[in-house]
């Protein structure tokens, strides 16, 4: 799920509003006016280091041209344009989120730090102060200057309670100490406390103070479907509630140039078409009303894309290897409910859940398990964690010893409760895998009742915490984040990410030790431990990951000739692609060739065919997968 997917709320660069108090209006010239912080006595220290970095490769390509409409889905129209608040942490957000610039952002292949808002950063020796010179040419998107009055009124609207987001509440309270304006184009961002990755934590988006007219009870509503300034490349345009998004390419963008961005967002338009059936979607695309689709899924790489607009070459299927951190993929279960506050019991559940058998026989042998739910975070993955692996005695030696007993029909039963429980999911393409997991689930004495929602409905139905068990993904951040899907402060309460409701002392302990460490080597030893303790605790059952992105496009597409990134990946959704629109240090980066375009449409016409084609880039594979 993109939580990207998933919803989830990326720890680093989706940070996007930060501020201060003691506004006054400022007259910049004839048009333009800002709401000014108030200019800092202190100074600079002498004895910084301003940095930058135009010396990192160019991952675009020299032959992109502008121009093209690239027609995308939604499986959900979004309940809010909000990115903040109840509501508004779905898919779609990330979309919104793209198209706001933070101060600095990562080169996706090297991951060193690369401008965006800021040309120019430096490190205090507190290990707690960056300090950054904007880029003066910076504009939102109503033609008004981003300046640094921009960053420190972020640190208010987050810290507010009108916009009623506790997650981001605590972040900007518990992380970020203040913003120090010194001018209209210089400022300062201060942690609560020395931390290594310092970058990761200050490294800010603006909030445009001109734009909120008020900040109050009424947020929530008065906001809802506003269109809030943004600084990125598009901008939503317009808008059919239920029905379509459009977002357009901003003529005379200030940021086209930069060397990070050149040849790069060059579509003139993007729209997005909610289509909630995946059946459909792929109707869609054959018929070419939609112009990529994911092929992630082995029933469609193999199967379902032996068609003629592939065989005849009219469209492409690719396939991109990656080397990232890997999404938490797997059942999510809810100690609130009464059956799931056994711990022998989720032992009992993870031991029933044959993940070998699904990726044998749906997943063509494709995929490959995952460990767990930290994987690919370097030394701060616990690489000696192992998932419980598919084990009918472990199943009725846990069950037993929780006093347990095998029912007539054969489901485990105790003082009239059954092992029964809903598993929610909202994918058509996660049925086949589920249905073997039901069936090899009942070996076990397991009986799985397949809740499949939509979208909307199954994320508000687990952000409620009304599941039992959420087949659920959450997207990933640079550095392993804990407390947000694991620490109490997020149990039995809705609108968090501590899905699971766990509820751990000694595991608040480590996470806040962690979230508290300034030492790197402390930091990844308690990294390690904290993982041990999830697996020991068993509210999550990792279940696979996929080292690749595969995914279909019509061939008047183009992409650069390594057609991904290090950090590419394929999910149901557009951005976590080699198609991702918008994305600051992904996306962007193919085109359309209205040449090639008219060639293919003549042919046919004219049944002419082409020789078919299928891209395999193993630029980025990693060293372990065969």
């Amino acid at each position: 799920m993109k939580n990207k997917y998933y919803i989830l709320i990326l720890l680093i660069f989706i940070m996007i509003f930060f501020g201060c108090d003691k506004k006054k209006v400022n007259k910049l010239n004839k048009s333009e006016y800002i709401f000014e912080a108030p200019i800092s006595t202190e100074k600079i220290p002498d004895d910084v280091v301003w940095l930058t970095n135009d010396t990192d490769p160019i991952f675009s390509s020299p032959d992109a041209k502008k121009g093209g409409i690239l027609r995308g889905y939604i499986i959900n129209f979004p309940n809010t344009f909000r990115t903040v608040g109840p509501d508004s942490n779905n898919s779609f957000r990330s979309y919104i989120l793209d198209n706001q610039l933070s101060l600095i952002n990562l080169h996706p292949n090297t991951e060193n730090i690369i401008p965006e808002l800021a040309t120019h950063w430096a490190f205090d020796k507190d290990k707690k102060t960056m300090y950054f010179k904007l880029n003066k040419s910076a504009k939102w998107s109503d033609g008004m200057p981003v300046t640094a009055h921009d960053f420190a009124y972020t640190l208010e609207f987050m810290r507010s309670k009108h916009i009623v987001a506790p997650w981001y509440n605590d972040f900007y309270t518990e992380y970020i100490d203040k913003v120090i304006v010194y001018d209209d184009y210089t400022l300062a961002v201060k942690a609560t406390r020395a931390m290594p990755d310092l970058h990761f934590f200050v490294g800010i988006s603006p909030t445009p103070r001109h734009y909120y007219s008020k900040l109050d009870e009424n947020f929530v509503k008065d906001y809802n479907w506003k269109i809030v300034p943004n600084t990125g490349p598009y901008n939503i345009t317009k808008f059919k509630k239920g029905e379509s998004v459009v977002f357009e390419r901003k003529k005379n963008w200030w940021g086209e140039n930069l060397r990070y961005n050149k040849n790069r967002f060059n579509v003139d338009k993007v729209i997005f078409t909610v289509i909630k059936d995946t059946n459909m979607i792929w109707e869609y695309f054959k018929k070419g009303k939609i112009d990529v689709f994911p092929l992630y899924d082995p029933e469609y790489w193999y199967k379902k894309s032996d068609i003629p607009i592939f065989q005849d070459g009219y469209a492409v299927k690719l396939c991109f290897f990656n080397d990232t951190r890997r999404s938490p993929q797997g059942f999510y279960l809810n100690q609130d409910k009464d059956i799931f506050k056994d711990q022998n019991v989720r032992y009992a559940f993870a031991y029933g859940m044959n993940v070998k058998k699904v990726i044998e026989k749906i997943l063509r042998n494709d995929y490959y398990r995952l460990e767990h739910a930290y994987v690919g975070y370097g030394k701060y993955s616990n690489n000696k964690i192992k998932a419980r692996r598919y084990d009918l005695d472990k199943v009725e030696y846990y069950m037993k010893k929780s006093g347990w007993k095998r029912g007539d029909d054969g489901i485990w039963v105790k003082n009239g409760l059954r092992f029964s429980v809903e598993v929610s999911y909202s994918l058509d393409s996660h049925t086949s895998r589920l249905v073997v997991f039901k069936e090899e689930a009942l070996k076990a004495g397991i009986e799985l009742k397949l809740d499949k929602l939509d979208g909307a409905a199954n994320y508000k139905k687990v952000m409620e915490k009304k599941h039992d068990v959420a087949y659920w993904g959450w997207s990933t951040n640079e550095r392993p984040s804990y407390w947000q899907v694991y620490h109490s402060d997020n149990a039995h309460k809705s609108q968090t990410n501590n899905i699971t409701n766990t509820d751990d002392p000694e595991l608040d302990k480590l996470i806040n030790k962690y979230r508290n460490s300034i030492s790197e080597k402390e930091r990844i030893e308690l990294s390690l431990i904290i993982q041990e303790k999830l697996h020991e605790i068993c509210a999550y059952v990792p279940t696979f990951m996929m080292p690749f992105g595969r995914q279909g496009y019509w061939r008047w597409w183009r992409l650069p000739e390594i057609p991904a990134t290090k950090n590419s990946e394929t999910s149901f959704y557009l951005d976590d692609s080699a198609f991702d629109p918008f994305g600051a240090n992904l996306g962007g980066r193919f085109w359309f060739d209205e040449k090639l375009y008219k060639d293919i449409i003549k042919k046919m016409k004219n049944g002419i065919k082409m020789d078919p084609v299928t891209i395999i880039d193993k630029t980025y594979k990693m060293d372990n997968i065969k």
